[in-house]
């Protein structure tokens, strides 16, 4: 086997789950599930009735480059959502249909490395876990950047040691961020590829909550937005990945794709035939339908928007916590041990949230997660009032 696999860490929720073993939760309290950022709205009806309607397609093997209707699709979606030059985004050759961008962002990694030459893999800290786990399967080494509340939960590029940078092949952004909600300002974007550009490294844009923000008025910036602003005119050193899970509500669909330069998009697609991971035909054609369509994703960001509107309320005057920019995470400071806080939480009030501890590693500087747990607003409204009344009722009694 792969000695690389001793490498890897425990899930956060294989480690959650140890936590609560043998924890038995108040009997009359059904369970509130926040720990896991899983979407549950309603599936978009059209997506389900596409997906009905061509069911029959399943007979047949899908080609890795997708159908050219789901790669015209995407490219325009990112035209209009990131306001791009009409065509500025080459459908044939800039975008790959992937199967969920956690499959995608691993399988880029393992592309992208070439691990002679002692690589680094940046990232911030909190992370995605697919950041650390891709880096360590490909040989690389993740390099991590904390994001704290001194920094705005934003990677401070400009305290990266040079020696870091030259050795440097990929460098993972998250905007929004998982577990902050923090958005990267097309400024800071511009930042990262010049420093790609002189240490010649690619830029990793996992922007998977770009459609989830609580500002109308302020939709996040994106890499391919940044880089034409700066001069990529075809996008050199960007790669972003997008998913139809959270704008769309559909995670089962396990459906999104990765764009932007199109000579690593060509060398992805060559990887990718070997590693054979092509999406479905049924699946293709539910999202086009998906993508096409821009009023159920309003629609699914004022949900999210309803529950911050609910919740904020209720748990700012029992905890430290900030009303996040974007994505469906609360990461509030609980005051002390998040593994204490998520254990007893469980077994007084019957909900669960994940130890921040659990998302970050520990640095110079420690590990940023401690200390935080991460509440995801995913049930409907009234479930996450419901929650939210009980942590503050629980913190109360502490």
């Amino acid at each position: 086997m792969n000695p690389r696999l001793e490498r890897l860490h425990a899930y956060p929720f294989e480690r959650l789950a140890r936590l609560t073993a043998g924890v038995t939760a108040p009997a009359g309290l059904a369970h509130i599930a926040m720990s896991i950022g899983e979407p549950q709205h309603t599936p978009p009806a059209f997506v389900l009735e596409t997906l009905r309607r061509h069911a029959d397609r399943l007979g047949s093997y899908p080609a890795t480059a997708g159908l050219p209707e789901l790669r015209a699709a995407c490219a325009r979606w990112l035209e209009r959502r990131y306001a791009l030059p009409p065509q500025s985004v080459d459908s044939a050759t800039m975008v790959l249909p992937v199967n969920g961008t956690r499959e995608a962002l691993f399988a880029f990694v393992q592309a992208a490395v070439d691990d002679r030459h002692e690589p680094l893999v940046a990232m911030p800290n909190p992370f995605y876990q697919i950041y650390e786990g891709a880096a360590l399967l490909a040989g690389a080494r993740p390099q991590l950047l904390d994001t704290t509340a001194a920094s705005g939960y934003r990677p401070d590029l400009d305290c990266v040691a040079e020696s870091v940078w030259r050795r440097c092949q990929v460098l993972f952004l998250c905007s929004p961020g998982n577990p902050t909600g923090a958005v990267l300002s097309q400024e800071f974007l511009q930042r990262a590829l010049a420093l790609a550009d002189r240490h010649d490294f690619i830029v990793a844009a996992d922007e998977c909550y770009t459609e989830i923000y609580l500002d109308e008025r302020s939709p996040p910036p994106g890499l391919l937005q940044a880089g034409l602003a700066c001069g990529h005119d075809r996008f050199q050193r960007c790669i972003v990945f997008h998913s139809l899970s959270k704008r769309s509500s559909v995670p089962g669909l396990r459906s999104g794709f990765v764009a932007g330069d199109p000579e690593i998009i060509a060398r992805f697609l060559r990887y990718r035939t070997y590693h054979g991971s092509a999406m479905p035909v049924t699946t293709q054609l539910a999202s086009i339908a998906a993508w096409q369509e821009d009023s159920h994703v309003a629609a699914n960001r004022r949900l999210y928007q309803e529950k911050f509107a609910a919740v904020l309320p209720i748990l700012s005057p029992v905890m430290s916590l900030q009303r996040p920019a974007g994505a469906f995470y609360l990461w509030p400071d609980v005051g002390g041990d998040d593994e204490r806080f998520a254990r007893d939480l469980y077994a007084n009030k019957s909900v669960t949230v994940l130890p921040g501890s659990y998302l970050a590693r520990a640095t110079a500087a420690g590990n940023p997660g401690v200390g935080r747990v991460r509440i995801s607003l995913v049930p409907d409204v009234a479930r996450c009032v419901e929650a939210a009344e009980r942590i503050r009722d629980f913190v109360r009694g502490r």
